[in-house]
């Protein structure tokens, strides 16, 4: 009883929901898109933006798509191939969402996204300000990582990751994951006549992390493990998580009203700002600072900022104003933040007292390397 309150409480004061849905949710047995299936999750998507909440998608199936319009045999094996038959395939696959929203008077809007429109702060913001404007138009942003063009170098990994960077993005109190497996359970329960589902998770521990193994879920780029990621990536801002099975009838629609879906995974602590989500949670560090054990006591107990004497390590190449993370002794980052030097500049004054700045730099612009108000905890 305790559990549907609070299930009813998330669900009922989210205005802005972000869906992410996988291929093996989109395809039949053949691998195929399933044009109904694309029809009836269109029609919830629509049921609850009916209510007047705003809601993204963030759809897989673009491959294999483009798989069954080429008439290919099997997923290709090669990184060319597979990205024209997502450019085959993500005009197939629009087109059907687009006819789907029509049926319930409204639009598809697509973006194909990699990860530097999300590592670069204005593009970030772009991308934002696009999807509010889409919402007020009553259309459902269409949201999938750019196959044709991703390497690994730019790509998010699978499309969990990406919906959780979405969902930070725009500081979404809700993120439900469509899966094939109707959320987290104790064992696998295609192997395991004792797998119990588990309904609520109160934190993204190493124990949580650690049923990953027991859920199959392998279709697509994905797995369990990857949406108990993307569950901490937003549990940690302040949103909560369900992870459902797509392949029922009507789990959104099921969700909105308060039935017992899947896993619901609570919010930790308070809703971060959209700056500070961007700045702890979204863009790839580009080097890193090693502290002392004092450093990293200073500014997870204290709540300070990161002076140079803290510094015994300076690792990649870096700018003024990029994203860096904090590193304690061990290797274990648990910080980030928006650095107020460079890494030539970062190298002549770690170790030092601030008094000294002066003496090394020549100059001394600031006290702090990482100042508290450009700093966030990832632990």
């Amino acid at each position: 009883m305790a559990g549907d309150l609070v299930r009813d409480e998330v669900v009922l004061s989210a205005q802005t929901w972000v869906v992410k849905v996988g291929t093996g949710v989109l395809t039949g047995p053949d691998g195929r898109l399933d044009r109904a299936r694309v029809e009836h999750l269109a029609e919830q998507v629509c049921a609850i933006a009916n209510t007047g909440r705003r809601v993204a998608l963030v759809s897989s199936g673009a491959v294999g798509a483009g798989v069954g319009q080429l008439g290919l045999a099997s997923r290709p094996d090669n990184l060319p191939q597979i990205q024209a038959a997502a450019a085959v395939g993500q005009s197939y696959l629009i087109r059907a969402y687009d006819e789907g929203f029509r049926r319930h008077g409204r639009h598809a809007a697509q973006l194909l996204l990699t990860h530097p429109d999300f590592d670069n702060r204005a593009r970030y913001l772009n991308v934002r300000n696009t999807l509010f404007a889409l919402f007020d138009f009553d259309a459902v942003p269409v949201i999938n990582e750019n196959d044709t063009i991703s390497v690994d170098e730019i790509k998010f990994g699978d499309n969990d990751r990406l919906a959780a960077m979405v969902a930070n993005l725009l500081q979404a109190p809700l993120l439900v994951l469509l899966s094939v497996v109707d959320g987290l359970f104790t064992s696998d329960p295609g192997a395991s006549a004792d797998a119990r589902p588990v309904p609520l998770v109160r934190d993204v521990d190493a124990d949580v992390l650690g049923l990953a193994g027991a859920t199959k879920s392998t279709l697509g780029t994905g797995g369990m493990k990857s949406k108990l990621e993307a569950a901490r990536l937003v549990t940690q801002a302040g949103g909560s998580v369900i992870i459902a099975s797509g392949r029922k009838e009507g789990p959104l629609t099921r969700i909105l009203h308060g039935d017992s879906v899947g896993t619901l995974f609570l919010a930790k602590g308070r809703r971060e700002g959209a700056r500070r989500r961007w700045i702890g949670l979204t863009a790839r560090p580009r080097g890193h600072y090693v502290v002392d054990a004092g450093a990293r006591k200073a500014l997870v107990t204290g709540g300070k900022s990161l002076l140079a004497i803290g510094v015994v390590d300076v690792v990649g190449e870096f700018e003024k104003g990029d994203v860096v993370g904090i590193r304690d002794p061990d290797g274990q980052e648990f910080a980030r933040g928006l650095t107020n030097y460079a890494t030539s500049e970062a190298r002549l004054i770690r170790g030092i007292r601030t008094e000294r700045i002066r003496e090394a730099l020549g100059t001394a612009p600031y006290d702090e390397v990482v100042h508290r108000d450009n700093l966030v905890l990832t632990v």
